[in-house]
């Protein structure tokens, strides 16, 4: 089975961060940096996009971890980009 992988940019207990997402589930985060966090498209991204919480990365991590789908713990899913290739650097 493939697995889609995407990343957005959303609210995390009020900070902007790049979300990263399997089959629409979030399962990792970055960071922005200080000029990211000011730039008003990803803001505005963050604004049309759901709020996560600790809580939140929990719950969908212990799904993922449950049903062997979370790309951080397993390394054997078939996982593709959005544009339909195969990405190395989630490894």
């Amino acid at each position: 089975m493939k697995y889609e992988v995407i990343q957005r940019h959303c609210f995390f207990e009020n900070n902007p961060v790049r979300m990263f997402f399997i089959n629409e589930m979030p399962f990792a985060m970055d960071p922005l940096g200080e000029e990211e966090k000011q730039d008003k498209w990803i803001l505005s991204e963050c604004a049309i996009n759901p709020e996560y919480n600790l809580d939140d990365m929990l719950r969908w991590s212990d799904y993922l971890i449950s049903e062997e789908c979370h790309p951080v713990v397993f390394d054997n899913l078939n996982l593709v980009t959005k544009e339909g290739y195969r990405d190395e650097s989630i490894y």
